[in-house]
């Protein structure tokens, strides 16, 4: 009974508030990868060699979906759930055992970074030859346009901008402590404090991060202006008053459903179901239609939001 309970304590302080969490995550995929941190644990395995064996289960999965055998298709959806698995449970290992590192961080985003590029260019390969449905025509170079504009144009931007509306629902709910809302200014100053000889790989992660964050703040200008204006009424966070917060909360949290679509578990199970029915054009084409009016919707909405809030409160 004593370890159950500790199971489900440890289960809920991964968690970081109701509002932002998926019903999948909590009910399938963190219990999951708390089992596998715990078990990587008693035999002292480190969080990155988790990370590292997720890339190659990513870039297995990517591998299969590229074929177009039914048991192919099953074997890449087997690989891809262990891969989201083991990205679970690294980070949970990394705070099981205050293993956070630098590099960590960096294998992190990287991983997913890998296992969509693979299955992209899996799709793309397996398309080329096919013919356009309700035309005579193959795929080819098309596939590879039709690919890279939902991989690149679409997925990218959609995920990092999803990302940040969470960090920033946490932000008013929980405070800095809860969050992880990073600027590009701060990040910037400490990829300048760094030395150039001998950091080289934490210069890399904070140039990209400064980077990362800082094409954020460029798609959101309404909020930058709102979070712009309360820190200068407000230096001190903890200082904002619980009725903006909770506005904000009111405002933000309709747009939580839509910043957890367009990220991993949507993304996922689409690509099981069009791959294992043989019509992988599907998922590119809902990624650049369906997921780009949701984007669109959401960003409007939340800059909407911003606006509304600059006036009643600053």
């Amino acid at each position: 009974m004593t370890m159950r309970r500790n199971f489900r304590q440890l289960l809920h302080a991964s968690f970081k508030s109701e509002d932002t969490e998926e019903w999948l995550d909590i009910h399938f995929t963190r219990p999951v990868g708390l089992a596998i941190a715990l078990a990587c644990e008693r035999l002292r395995i480190h969080p990155n060699t988790i990370t590292i064996v997720s890339i190659f289960l990513g870039l297995g999965a990517g591998a299969m979906f590229y074929s177009t055998e039914l048991w192919h298709n099953a074997l890449g959806v087997l690989l891809l759930m262990l891969a989201n698995f083991c990205d679970s449970a690294d980070g949970q290992l990394a705070r099981l055992t205050g293993q956070k590192t630098l590099i960590g961080r960096m294998l992190d985003g990287f991983s997913g970074d890998v296992w969509f590029f693979a299955i992209y260019l899996a799709i793309a390969l397996r398309l080329w030859p096919q013919p356009i449905p309700f035309t005579e025509l193959q795929w080819g170079p098309a596939a590879i346009v039709l690919c890279g504009v939902a991989g690149f144009l679409c997925h990218s931007p959609q995920s990092s901008l999803s990302d940040y509306y969470r960090q920033i629902h946490l932000f008013f709910l929980l405070g800095k402590e809860g969050s992880e809302l990073d600027d590009s200014k701060t990040q910037r100053a400490i990829y300048d404090s760094l030395p150039r000889h001998g950091a080289f790989w934490a210069r890399k992660f904070y140039y990209n991060y400064t980077n990362y964050c800082r094409s954020q703040e460029r798609r959101t200008p309404a909020f930058q202006r709102f979070y712009a204006a309360l820190r200068a009424k407000y230096p001190n966070a903890g200082d904002i008053p619980q009725s903006l917060r909770d506005d904000f909360r009111q405002g933000s949290l309709p747009l939580m459903k839509y910043a957890n679509l367009l990220t991993f578990n949507s993304r996922a199970i689409l690509i099981y179901v069009t791959c294992l029915l043989g019509v992988p054009y599907v998922y590119p084409l809902v990624e650049i239609v369906v997921f780009s009016l949701m984007y669109r919707h959401m960003h409007s909405t939340h800059e909407a939001l911003c606006l509304r809030l600059t006036k009643k409160y600053c």
